[in-house]
């Protein structure tokens, strides 16, 4: 099985009240481990590579371990690219042979967002690659993505029409009040679902996406706190939250600091208990072991997409 766009899994996510998992990878370990939890609930995937990820790694390293997952597991499995800036970066990936690219141009203006989604979407459509787009701003720290409070803004429902017809973009990541990184709420966590659903009634049947969704676990602060970490006042979005957001609009929700939190929670564990190991495949196994559990509770507690490949 090649690799696959996103179109039928949205499809039959918004259909069944689910919805799937965009997982950030930036190496082996991670991918495998990703991937052996997919493998064994039978679930669709989303494997997304952002810009610093493709810095890190090379996107075609990526490629070809994510290539080698598919042959391997024989899954539904869909490249994208997170939060290409530029019109250039997500032309790059497509020629990369990502099956899907998202171009986040929602630090500029509505109508410079629409022209230069616009020019995404017709060069992607003719290659047969599906297109994400944001429209509002999350704020955090996410690799390059970068938004204070003051520059965040919640996504505006009367605007999702209008830019949707202009773009035709394939899915819509809005702000209803996630955030990137590991530091989401400094009080209790708030949702605007009211704006979902406002935005669900106004594109029928159509993809959302929830960016910054981690749920950032306590397990895992736990855990790296105990082993020499430090992560005072981590908390991420509380998992009925997104289960909720999963049975109503959104298809795709993105975790990347909750599969970062399993890896270095695994490593510094493995550590402070074997100070004497200095063989990478002795710490990775934990931290790949680690990924799979954490993803695995995903896929079944939070997106509810096992059984769906």
């Amino acid at each position: 099985m090649p690799l696959v766009t996103t179109k039928e899994m949205f499809r039959k996510a918004y259909e069944g009240g689910y919805a799937i998992g965009a997982f950030n990878v930036n190496n082996m370990e991670m991918i495998q481990g990703i991937v052996e939890a997919g493998k064994e609930e039978n679930a669709p995937l989303i494997l997304q590579v952002s810009s610093g990820a493709r810095k890190y790694a090379n996107p075609r390293y990526l490629k070809k371990l994510v290539e080698a997952a598919v042959e391997d597991s024989g899954l539904p499995i869909c490249l994208h690219l997170d939060h290409g800036d530029t019109y250039e970066l997500c032309v790059s990936a497509i020629e990369d042979g990502f099956t899907s690219v998202m171009i986040d141009a929602s630090h500029h203006t509505f109508a410079e967002n629409i022209k230069i989604t616009s020019q995404v979407v017709k060069y992607a459509h003719d290659r047969g690659v599906v297109v994400e787009a944001e429209l509002g701003r999350l704020a955090g720290i996410e690799d390059d993505v970068n938004v204070s409070d003051a520059n965040a803004c919640y996504t505006d429902p009367s605007q999702v029409e209008e830019f949707v017809s202009k773009t035709g973009v394939d899915s819509l990541a809005i702000a209803i009040g996630t955030s990137h990184g590991a530091f989401k709420f400094k009080g209790d966590a708030k949702l605007r679902f009211d704006i979902l659903e406002e935005v669900a009634k106004r594109l029928p049947k159509f993809p959302i996406v929830l960016h910054g969704a981690s749920s950032v676990l306590p397990e895992y602060v736990q855990i790296i706190q105990a082993n020499g970490g430090s992560m005072p006042g981590a908390k991420g979005v509380p998992e009925e939250m997104l289960r909720k957001a999963a049975s109503m609009a959104v298809c795709k929700i993105n975790i990347d600091s909750d599969l970062r939190m399993a890896f270095t929670a695994a490593v510094r564990k493995h550590f402070n208990e074997n100070p004497a190991h200095f063989d990478p495949r002795q710490y990775l196994s934990p931290a790949r072991e680690m990924i799979k559990q954490c993803v695995k509770h995903k896929l079944v507690n939070v997106l509810g997409c096992n059984g769906k490949a």
